[in-house]
Order: structure tokens, then sequence, then C-alpha cells
């Protein structure tokens, strides 16, 4: 929080008037602070009065329940058919190849007896693994193990952010992309549909845009081309009316947490697998 004079006004007892401005503070001399919004504040320092530093504000896309984000998972891809066992999601697509479309949404109680819950999710699979997407660390998580739900791996951080701020952040493209959509999909590649150098995808879901399948060519990478290709579908998104953008990273993906940690994404949760 920077306080600074405002040249040629008058405060409210007849003395100079003040201004306050919040936000980060991204260099000195001149001061420049960039506010929640985006704007980009220059102060020079013979007009600031004070500062102080201040903990950020908790962001109201965090305050978002797991279940509530993991919902949208389901409608990433439109071949995805889902079912319930209580208050669980089951999750089937066999011409998906993702555990996430293949999987049962288990981060709230199921409203049923565990082991009943558990057995029907094996049922409901038949002869497909039964798999149990749940929160790292959580109650029920510790619940399911203890009547003998083995890890099979698969830990991804739940990653949120603002629609438009990430799509600020995201700057000039590198690259010109190709955007394809069709009704609530998109899809974006550069340097061609048969000889695509990067491509992703994204979903929009009431205003959730969910991002995923961002690929880039290794030959490629560190030229700017992944960041190219989420501005494109940040921008889609944004034009459909989204206002939150999330996606799910591997734990381990140094290379890509640093990427979205700078288009503003924050981490909500983590979540992995459970053999049932």
């Amino acid at each position: 929080m920077v306080r600074r004079l405002v040249p040629g006004e008058t405060g409210p007892t007849g003395g100079p008037a003040f201004t306050d401005v919040l936000g980060d503070c991204i260099a000195w001399d001149p001061c420049v602070v960039v506010t929640a919004t985006g704007e980009r504040v220059e102060i020079p320092l013979d007009l600031i009065v004070s500062g102080k530093p201040v903990p950020p504000r908790p962001s109201v896309r965090l305050r978002a329940s797991v279940a509530e984000c993991e919902s949208h998972v389901a409608g990433l891809w439109s071949s995805v058919a889902t079912t319930t066992v209580g208050a669980w999601q089951v999750r089937r697509s066999p011409g998906v190849a993702r555990r996430r479309a293949n999987s049962c949404l288990a981060v709230v109680d199921p409203g049923l007896p565990l082991a009943a819950a558990v057995d029907a999710v094996r049922a409901a699979y038949g002869d497909q693994p039964a798999l149990l997407h749940v929160e790292v660390g959580s109650d029920l998580s510790t619940a399911l193990r203890a009547l003998g739900c083995t890890p099979a791996g698969g830990e991804a951080d739940f990653l949120l952010a603002g629609a438009s701020r990430a799509l600020r952040a995201a700057g000039a493209a590198a690259a010109p992309a190709e955007l394809t959509t069709s009704g609530s999909h998109a899809s974006v590649s550069i340097g061609g549909a048969c000889d695509a150098v990067a491509e992703g995808q994204a979903t929009v879901d009431g205003d959730w845009l969910g991002i995923h399948d961002l690929l880039v060519d290794p030959a490629h990478r560190r030229r700017g081309l992944a960041r190219s290709a989420l501005a494109a579908l940040l921008e889609w998104g944004v034009e459909q009316g989204a206002s939150n953008a999330w996606l799910h990273v591997e734990t381990g993906n140094v290379a890509a947490h640093a990427l979205y940690a700078s288009l503003g994404f924050a981490e909500h949760h983590r979540m992995e697998y459970l053999r049932a």
C-alpha cells in the first residue's frame, strides 16, 4: 500500500490531498504498482508520503469448494457419460484415454456407508479398473485407505485463476495461433493442424474455463508457444463469459507450474487416484 500526494488538489481539512494505491510493487524510482485489475500506476518518489506491506487479499475464486471445482472435469470431453453412486460421480468414456474421464470423483461424503459405496463403484466399472479420484490428505482419502483402497499415483494440482487477469498476463502472442471452436469446446494449434508444434484444448462450463491437453513439441519449447496457445484459449473463454480459468498439472512438472504461476494461477487443492 502506497500513500501519495495528489498535486493540485486539497484534502477535506484544507491541507494536501492524499490517495492510496494497493497492489504489487514491481519497480522503484519511479515506483510502479500493479493493481488487482492489472492497472500499472507510476508514482514519482517525491510524491510518496508513506508505504507499508500488507498481505494479499484472499481470492474469491479460491473460496470455491473442492467439489465445486472438480465438478467441471467431466465436461472437458463431450463423450464422458456420468452416473452417480450416492453423492459420488462415476465418469466413463471409452473414447478418452484419461483417468479423469474414467474414474469416480469422490471428494464428498457419498451419503451411504463407505464400504457399500466402494462396492458400488467397483460394480459400476465392471471389468474396467475402478479408480477413485480423491483429494490428497483429506479425511475421505484416509478413510478409503483404511478400507483397503490403495494409491494409484497421478498426483496433480488443481490450479485456478481469474480468466481476464491470466489473459492480460499472457501478453502478446509469440506466434500466430489457429483456433477451432465447436459449441462449448475450443482447440488451438500453432504451426498448422497437421504439423502443429503446439496445441491445446479448452471447455467452457458456465463461467468456468477448463484448459487441458496443452502440448508443445520438445524441439520447439522455450519459445513462448505454450503461452501463445494459452492466450488464444483464454481470449476465447473470456469472450464466452468465463471469469474463472482452471486446469490440472502434475505435481512434478516444474516448468508447467512456473508458466501457470506467471499467469496468476494458484494452487487450490491436490488430487490423486486410489484403486477401489
